[in-house]
């Protein structure tokens, strides 16, 4: 158990929360980029935005963007590489610097977290939806070498759902180069409780069977949101269910680098999602790894 609470006594404390719960997509006069204190990456994660249109194929119940209320008309505008690039480099360079711990939520964060972790595909919607998604990820890529610090990973947080589009299949093969790290969401073990949680017409088979593809292809990072849902923590049945897709992953070949179970932290879409306590993810976590001994667990309340 030591190793599932070992960043614990970082996320609870008190100090720290309001960065946590700070996720706000926007950024000065940014279209795209911004800066999180992120939980998952332990650290300053910058964050690349390609929906402000909130343009997303899910809908999830937990989500803290509200889709009733209408995007800006400009973010309706077409995808510019060539800003993202300004905005990159104006943003690395402040984190750089340190002068971004001069700001709220950043300046009372504890001395761990004083550290850019990763360039982060993440936004108000799928950021593999995106067309311009191949040529962002090379934007992000060239920003990073320019700056000296290609060692930084680009994360891509996804839902899995776009893998078959030829072009992401290029860019995430590219990112295999470029300390690419693909985090795919599996939020549940049963096409029902997937279909209350995430709210898609996207089917759960499909999103495994690319998971899968992924995984067999580079060590795949497994995001997990458990919750409570009109006050009901996920059914016992649920969690063995979705320990079986875990298991029928690896059996298939995939390889999952890391699965990180979390919990809704910020204001969700809807007001019967709710959070999860601490020890309730510790319990599923210790089933995962008394399933899975070799699987590597980590949970962030």
């Amino acid at each position: 158990m030591a190793e599932l609470t070992k960043n614990l006594h970082i996320l609870l404390d008190p100090a720290n929360r309001p960065a946590f719960a700070a996720h706000e997509r926007i950024w000065s006069n940014h279209r795209y980029v911004y800066a999180v204190v992120s939980r998952r990456s332990g650290g300053i994660s910058i964050g690349v935005n390609l929906n402000p249109n909130k343009v997303c194929n899910f809908d999830c119940i937990y989500c803290s963007v509200d889709r009733r209320i209408p995007a800006p008309l400009e973010s309706n505008s077409p995808m510019d590489p060539a800003l993202l690039e300004t905005e990159l480099e104006r943003m690395l360079t402040l984190v750089r610097s340190g002068e971004i711990f001069r700001l709220e939520p950043f300046a009372g964060i504890a001395a761990e977290l004083r550290r850019l972790n990763d360039v982060a595909f993440s936004g108000d919607g799928e950021p593999t939806t995106c067309p311009q998604f191949p040529r962002c990820c090379r934007v992000a890529a060239g920003v990073l070498e320019r700056a000296g610090m290609a060692h930084v990973k680009i994360v891509v947080i996804t839902n899995a759902t776009m893998f078959r589009r030829p072009g992401v299949r290029e860019a995430l093969a590219f990112l295999d180069a470029h300390q690419g790290e693909i985090w795919a969401k599996l939020d549940a073990g049963t096409p029902e409780y997937y279909q209350l949680v995430d709210r898609t017409g996207i089917a759960l088979e499909k999103v495994l069977a690319n998971i899968l593809w992924c995984a067999r292809l580079r060590p795949t990072v497994i995001q997990t949101l458990l919750l409570r849902v009109r006050s009901e923590p996920p059914p016992e049945s649920e969690i063995t269910a979705y320990i079986r897709r875990l298991g029928d992953i690896i059996r298939g070949g995939g390889r999952i680098k890391l699965v990180q179970l979390y919990t809704v932290a910020r204001r969700p879409a809807e007001a019967y999602a709710a959070a999860l306590a601490p020890e309730q993810l510790l319990a599923v976590a210790a089933r995962l790894r008394n399933a899975m001994p070799a699987l590597a667990v980590e949970v962030y309340p």
